[in-house]
């Protein structure tokens, strides 16, 4: 019998989604659109999740597939690191493999747990189904890039599988808003919730995020 990863409920968990160089910085090579505003935004919620103490769930791209983001490491492997202020103190991380293995009650050492994904469906991680399944929380909130693969995965993979899930809208990143808008309209009609980080976390003195193509952290 495999004994479930964790048996104590959340309230709310944030999923933080490949929020890495390639995505967020100014030099990445397949950096989303408005990814300064976005990047502001992110970083007001990871304040507030140390603030509330509330736990993370992160998930990193790697090269794992013939993809412009594999083809730009190779000229940059630095751009799958993740944005520094990202990272909480009591992280770990999970490389990608096909075992589903995961010590128990993670959630009661670490407050972020880090899994690195061979593709943008984390749902094809056997791990990351894994957690993202057994996982009993009263809602799961979505941040990170991009919406038009990884974020619209992700959010259909926990709809399929019963999870009550919130995007914060400015603070995930897209490439074409247009098309941007047409997912998010579809993940709306599927139950999703949506909210933005004023009306989510409330005023924030936090500046503006500055200085970003130097923002990164290597985990």
């Amino acid at each position: 019998m495999i004994m479930p990863t964790s048996t104590r409920r959340f309230r709310r968990v944030i999923i933080d989604i490949d929020t890495q160089r390639h995505f967020f910085m100014d030099t990445g090579v397949v950096c989303v659109s408005n990814h300064r505003r976005i990047l502001s935004n992110i970083r007001r919620t990871m304040a507030w999740a140390r603030l509330q103490k509330i736990r993370m769930i992160s998930t990193v791209q790697i090269c794992g597939m013939n993809t412009p983001f594999c083809v730009s490491c190779k000229f940059d492997p630095t751009g799958q690191e993740k944005v520094h202020y990202t990272l909480r103190n009591r992280y770990t991380k999970f490389d990608a493999c096909d075992s589903t293995d995961l010590p128990l009650k993670l959630f009661s050492k670490y407050d972020q747990l880090i899994f690195s994904k061979r593709c943008f469906d984390p749902f094809e991680e056997p791990r990351i189904d894994r957690i993202l399944t057994e996982l009993d929380t009263d809602e799961f909130i979505l941040i990170g890039a991009a919406t038009e693969g990884a974020v619209k995965a992700t959010a259909l993979g926990l709809l399929a599988r019963q999870k009550k899930i919130t995007i914060i809208v400015d603070a995930i990143g897209a490439y074409d808003p247009k098309i941007a808008e047409t997912i998010l309209h579809h993940l709306w009609a599927k139950g999703t919730q949506f909210t933005d980080t004023q009306a989510f976390l409330g005023s924030s003195r936090l500046q503006f995020a500055r200085g970003c193509s130097h923002s990164y952290q290597k985990i």
